[in-house]
C-alpha cells in the first residue's frame, strides 16, 4: 500500500493579512474595553517605501549610492556614499543630498553597506560623528577594513590641500528654536565634508561584520527582520544583501555586480556557470523586490583576456623605450587586481623597471589584504601557500618579511611611497618607471601632482583604467581618447593616442610653510594666544587655591576658639599693631619683619605704600590665627611672598566665622578627596586600547600641525604631450550580462537605480520584451518616495474575548497566525464593530436546554443512517525548503539524500522503508511511501516547517 499525500501550501500572504489586522491592546481580558483592535487603516498592506537620496534612476551625472528603504516602521539605509568633492569646474553642489541624509540620519534603524569604495561608504564616518547616524551598521569584514582605508586616504589627501574645517554642531546639540544661519550653511555645504582620522576610526570600529551566507536575526525595533550577505564580486567583500521580512517578503539589494572570475575574486554567487546556460543561486531566486543598478546597461566591453594583453603590451612597449608609465588608481578596492596582474607580468617578462605605489595607506592596505585570503578567489585561492623548502630540507629564507604570505600577494617588485617627493628622492625624474598614484579621478593628491610632471613629456604613457566621474580630469582625458578612436572599441580594445598638444590649466592645491612677514604675524598671534591662555590658567589656578584654602577652615575652627588660642593670640597681638583711620598699620609692633607673618614695608616703595593704603582703607582685620590663607578674597602684592601677604588677609564678613558641616546624616565624616581619587582611578581604568590608539592618532595630527603653513592654489599650465590609453578594468557587468542576469533572477517587482535615464529605459525595455518578466519595474527620481505594496481595503474591528479564546494560534517565523470565523455585532457603547464567534446549532440547543422551565424534547428512537463526518478544512502556510527539511531529518537520525531537482529520498536506519518528498510546483508538496513509522516521522517534520490553521 502506497500512501500519496499532497500538501497545498498557501503563500505568506495569509499570515501577513492576519498580522496587519490589529495589535493586542495593553488592557486585561476583564477590561470592558477592546482587548484586540484592528488599527491598520493604511491604503497599502505589505508596504515598502524607497527614497533615493542619491544615485537615482534618472541622473544626469554619476552620483554616490544612498537609499532609504522603509519596511513597515523600520528605516534601512542602503549605502552611504560620498561624491567627488573636487571637480575641474569647482566644488559641486551636493547640498540636496547632504541635507536629506542629515535630516534622516538620527531616525535610521539599520545601515547596510555593499562595497568598500567611496561611492558606497565614503560619507558614513562623517554622518556617524556629525549627524547622529548611530544605528547598527552591517558589512563584510573586507568592506569594513578597505572602506576605512579608502576614507582615510581621501581625508588625508584633501585635508593636506584644503581647509575643510566647518563650524557644525553634532546632531542634537543645536539649541531648540534656533535655525542655522542660511549664509553659514551655504558656505559650509560648499566645502568637502571630510571627517578626522579619529572620527573615521570610531565609525568603522562600530561596524558589525558578517560572513557570506551568515543569517543574522535582528533585534530591537528591527525584530522580525533577517539579513544575509552574499558575494557580489567587483570588490573584495562586495555584498548582495538579502532582507527577509515576515510582512513584506524578500528584498534583495544587488548593485555593482560582476559575474566574471578575476585573479583575486570569484564572480558573484547570484549566477552560476556563466551567463549563457546559467542558473540562479536558489536562495536568491525569485525575490519579492529586487533593487539593482543599470549604470552599465549601454556599455559593452571586450573579453578580459584581450584587455589584459593590451594593457601589458602597451606598458611594456613604453618602458622599453625608456619612458615612464603613469597609472592613476583607487586606494583599496580595485587596486589589488592591478597589482597582482602587474607583479606577475614583471616576473614573467623579467622587467627591472621600478614599480612605485604612491599612497599614504598603501603599506597598511597590503598588510590588511594578506590576512583576508579566505575572502578571495580566482588564481589567488588556487595558489600554494606552503613554505619553500630547499633540497637539504631546511626552510629557505628570502628577502621578504613573511614567507607564509600567499605567493600571489608577495608583490616583490612593488615599492610603496607616502608622497611624490619620496619617489623623486629615490628615482630621478628622467628614469623610466611605473607609477601608480591615488586617487583615480586625478582630482587631488599624488596622482594630480604626477600628472602635471609626466603629461608634458613626449613619449610617456598615461593609462586610464576607469572612465572617471563627470567633471573630473580623468573623464576629460577619457573623452579625448574616446573621440580619437577610429574603430568601435566595444568589441575589441582600442589603441593608444598621441597627445594633442593642448594646454590644460590644472589647479594644484598645496599646503606650504609660512615665510617672512606671514610667519612673523603667525608667531605673534600664537604668542598672544598662549599669553591669554596662561593668564586664564593662572586665574583658574588662583581661584582653585582660594577655594581649597577656604575648605581648610574646618581644621582651624576646630582647633581655635572664637578669640583664638593663647599662643596664636599673643603672637598676633605682638605683630598686628594698631590700625589707623586711613587703614595703615602702626610699625611699632612689627620690628621683627615678616618672621611672624607680618608685612615687611621696606619691600614696598612710597607709591606702592600709598596705593596699598588706599586699597586697605576699608579693610578690617581680626586678631587671631590668620597667619595662613583662610579667606576667599585675598589681595596679591607683586614681589611679596605668600607668608608676607598673610597679614593682608581679609574675611568675607566681620566678625562672623562660617563653620562648615563636614559630616553626613549618619554622623560619618565626609572625605571629598577620597571620592575624587576614586573617581580618577575609575576613569583611568575605563580607558580601553582603542581610546589609547585614538589618542596616539590625535597626537600625531597635532604634531603634524605644528609647522606653520597655509593653503594655496596654483594654476599650472600642462601641455598634453604624453600618450593616452584606456582599458576597462572596473570589474563590472556590461550591458549584455545585465540584460541576461536580471530576467533569470525574475523578481516579482524591481527598482532600477544608479543609472542615467537612457540606461534605465534600455534595461526596462529589454525586460519588457520578455513575457515571463514582471512588468512592475520602477525607476525613482532623486528624493522621490516610491511606495510599493499591494493595495487592499482595510477595516477597523474589535475582537471579543470569547473569539480570542477560541483561536488556535500557530507559530510562523516571528509571528503567530490563526484563522478567525465570526460575525460582526455592534455595541451601544462604541462605534467600533465587534467580531464575535459564530454560535452553531448544537451549542444553541444546549443553551435552550439549560433555560429553567423549558421542557426538552427527547429524540425519537428510530434507526437512521449514520451522518457523514467531515474533517474541518485546514490551511498550511509556509514555503518548504528541502535543504531545511534535510537538516531536520538528519538531526533525528533519518538518512536523507537528494535524488534530483526537487526530490528528497528518506530512508529508515534499517534501510527497509523509503519515503520521497517532492516539490512539483508552487505550493505543491507530495509525500510518497508506505504507512510506517518513517512515513509519519517525515510528515511530522514537514508539518513542523509550516503553520497549520484550522478553518
Amino acid at each position: 500500500m502506497v500512501v500519496h499525500q499532497e500538501l497545498a501550501t498557501r503563500t505568506k500572504t495569509v499570515c501577513s493579512f492576519f498580522a496587519i489586522q490589529g495589535t493586542r491592546n495593553t488592557q486585561t481580558r476583564g477590561d470592558p474595553g477592546f482587548p484586540f483592535v484592528a488599527e491598520e487603516t493604511a491604503e497599502y498592506s505589505f508596504c515598502m517605501i524607497l527614497t533615493a537620496l542619491s544615485g537615482d534612476g534618472h541622473w544626469s551625472a554619476e552620483k554616490p549610492f544612498a537609499y532609504l528603504l522603509q519596511i513597515d516602521d523600520v528605516k534601512i539605509l542602503l549605502d552611504c556614499g560620498s561624491p567627488e568633492w573636487c571637480t575641474e569646474n569647482g566644488q559641486a553642489d551636493w547640498t540636496s543630498y547632504t541635507s536629506a541624509l542629515k535630516a534622516i540620519a538620527p531616525s535610521v534603524d539599520l545601515v547596510l553597506f555593499s562595497h568598500g569604495d567611496l561611492s558606497h561608504i565614503g560619507l558614513y564616518a562623517y554622518a556617524h560623528s556629525r549627524w547622529g547616524l548611530h544605528a547598527p551598521a552591517y558589512a563584510s569584514l573586507p568592506v569594513q577594513a578597505l572602506g576605512k582605508l579608502a576614507v582615510s586616504e581621501e581625508a588625508e589627501g584633501i585635508r593636506s590641500e584644503q581647509d575643510v574645517e566647518q563650524q557644525e554642531m553634532p546632531a542634537g546639540n543645536q539649541p531648540d528654536g534656533e535655525a542655522p544661519d542660511n549664509e553659514h550653511a551655504s558656505t559650509a555645504s560648499s566645502k568637502p565634508l571630510i571627517p578626522t582620522l579619529k572620527e573615521i576610526s570610531i565609525a568603522f570600529d562600530s561596524l558589525i561584520t558578517l560572513r557570506y551566507s551568515q543569517l543574522a536575526h535582528l533585534s530591537g525595533k528591527c525584530q522580525g527582520l533577517t539579513i544575509t550577505p552574499y558575494a557580489a564580486g567587483h570588490t573584495l567583500g562586495g555584498t548582495i544583501w538579502k532582507i527577509r521580512s515576515a510582512s513584506s517578503g524578500t528584498i534583495m539589494y544587488a548593485v555593482h555586480l560582476n559575474h566574471m572570475s578575476e585573479r583575486h575574486l570569484d564572480g558573484t554567487v547570484l549566477i552560476k556557470g556563466g551567463v549563457s546556460g546559467s542558473s540562479v543561486f536558489e536562495p536568491l531566486a525569485r525575490p519579492d523586490l529586487l533593487i539593482t543598478d543599470a549604470s552599465r546597461t549601454l556599455l559593452t566591453v571586450p573579453r578580459r583576456k584581450d584587455r589584459d594583453a593590451a594593457l601589458l603590451e602597451t606598458i611594456t612597449t613604453a618602458l622599453e623605450n625608456s619612458h615612464s608609465v603613469f597609472l592613476p588608481c583607487d586606494s583599496s578596492t580595485r587596486l589589488l587586481e592591478l597589482l597582482v596582474l602587474l607583479d606577475q607580468h614583471w616576473t614573467f617578462a623579467h622587467l627591472r623597471v621600478p614599480m612605485c605605489l604612491i599612497s599614504r595607506t598603501g603599506k597598511e592596505m597590503l598588510s590588511v589584504i594578506r590576512t583576508m585570503v579566505d575572502w578571495m578567489g580566482g588564481a589567488i585561492a588556487r595558489e600554494d601557500v606552503s613554505v619553500p623548502v630547499s633540497r637539504s630540507g631546511q626552510r629557505r629564507r628570502n628577502d621578504y618579511e613573511d614567507d607564509l604570505v600567499n605567493p600571489a600577494l608577495r608583490l616583490r617588485y612593488l615599492e610603496c611611497f607616502s608622497s611624490p617627493d619620496a619617489v623623486t628622492r629615490k628615482y630621478p625624474s628622467n628614469m623610466p618607471k611605473l607609477i601608480l598614484a591615488v586617487p583615480l579621478n586625478l582630482s587631488h593628491g599624488p596622482s594630480r601632482q604626477f600628472f602635471t610632471e609626466l603629461a608634458s613629456v613626449t613619449g610617456n604613457l598615461l593609462v586610464l583604467t576607469s572612465r572617471g566621474d563627470p567633471g573630473t580630469l580623468t573623464r576629460l582625458l577619457y573623452d579625448q581618447w574616446h573621440a580619437a578612436q577610429k574603430n568601435d572599441h566595444t568589441l575589441k580594445v582600442g589603441e593608444p593616442i598621441d597627445g594633442t598638444g593642448e594646454v590644460l590649466n590644472v589647479v594644484l592645491r598645496l599646503k606650504v610653510p609660512l615665510q617672512g612677514a606671514e610667519l612673523e604675524a603667525y608667531v605673534a598671534e600664537k604668542r598672544a594666544i598662549k599669553e591669554r591662555e596662561a593668564l586664564q590658567q593662572a586665574t583658574s589656578a588662583r581661584t582653585q587655591r582660594l577655594l581649597e584654602a577656604d575648605e581648610g577652615e574646618e581644621s582651624s575652627d576646630e582647633e581655635d576658639s572664637d578669640g583664638g588660642s593663647e599662643a596664636g593670640g599673643g603672637t598676633n597681638d605682638a605683630h598686628d599693631g594698631d590700625v589707623t583711620m586711613d587703614g595703615t598699620r602702626s610699625r611699632s609692633g612689627n620690628a621683627g619683619g615678616d618672621a611672624q607673618g607680618g608685612l615687611d614695608w621696606s619691600l614696598l616703595d612710597a607709591d606702592d605704600t600709598q596705593s596699598r593704603a588706599q586699597q586697605l582703607s576699608f579693610d578690617i582685620y581680626l586678631k587671631g590665627n590668620v597667619s595662613r590663607a583662610t579667606s576667599f578674597f585675598r589681595s596679591t602684592v607683586a614681589g611679596v611672598s605668600s607668608t608676607q601677604q598673610a597679614g593682608l588677609t581679609r574675611f568675607r564678613m566681620f566678625p562672623v566665622v562660617e563653620r562648615k558641616k563636614r559630616i553626613d546624616a549618619y554622623g560619618e565624616t565626609l572625605d571629598v578627596g577620597m571620592w575624587m581619587r576614586k573617581g580618577r582611578a575609575l576613569e583611568e581604568d575605563s580607558r580601553t586600547v582603542e581610546t589609547e590608539e585614538m589618542d596616539v592618532v590625535e597626537a600625531q595630527d597635532e604634531a603634524a600641525e605644528e609647522v606653520p603653513s597655509k593653503f594655496v592654489a596654483e594654476n599650472v599650465p600642462v601641455r598634453l604631450a604624453c600618450q593616452i590609453f584606456f582599458v576597462d578594468m572596473e570589474g563590472l557587468n556590461d550591458g549584455r550580462a545585465v540584460k541576461t542576469i536580471v530576467p533569470q533572477v525574475n523578481p516579482r517587482k524591481m527598482i532600477v537605480v544608479g543609472a542615467s535615464s537612457e540606461a534605465t529605459e534600455a534595461l526596462i525595455h529589454s525586460c519588457g520584451s520578455i513575457r515571463a518578466m514582471t512588468k512592475e519595474i520602477f525607476a525613482p527620481a532623486a528624493g522621490e518616495r516610491l511606495t510599493i505594496g499591494q493595495q487592499t481595503n482595510t477595516f477597523t474591528v474589535s475582537l471579543s474575548d470569547q473569539l480570542l479564546d477560541s483561536i488556535m494560534m500557530s507559530n510562523f517565523e516571528d509571528n503567530q497566525v490563526g484563522f478567525v470565523h465570526g460575525r460582526i455585532t455592534m455595541s451601544a457603547d462604541s462605534s467600533i464593530p465587534i467580531l464575535e464567534p459564530v454560535v452553531n446549532a448544537s451549542s444553541a440547543s444546549a443553551q435552550w436546554n439549560r433555560v429553567p422551565g423549558c421542557i426538552p424534547q427527547l429524540p425519537r428512537s428510530t434507526l437512521a443512517p449514520r451522518a457523514s463526518c467531515s474533517l474541518a478544512p485546514s490551511t498550511i502556510i509556509g514555503d518548504l525548503k528541502l535543504t531545511a527539511l534535510k537538516n531536520r531529518l538528519g538531526a533525528v537520525g533519518i538518512s536523507v539524500e537528494f535524488a534530483g531537482e526537487g526530490v528528497l529520498v528518506c530512508a529508515s536506519p534499517s534501510g527497509s522503508d523509503y519515503v520521497t518528498v517532492k516539490k512539483v510546483g508552487k505550493g505543491q508538496v507530495i509525500l510518497e511511501g508506505s504507512p510506517s513509522e518513517l512515513y509519519y516521522s517525515v510528515r511530522d517534520e514537514v508539518y513542523e516547517l509550516h503553520a497549520m490553521l484550522e478553518t
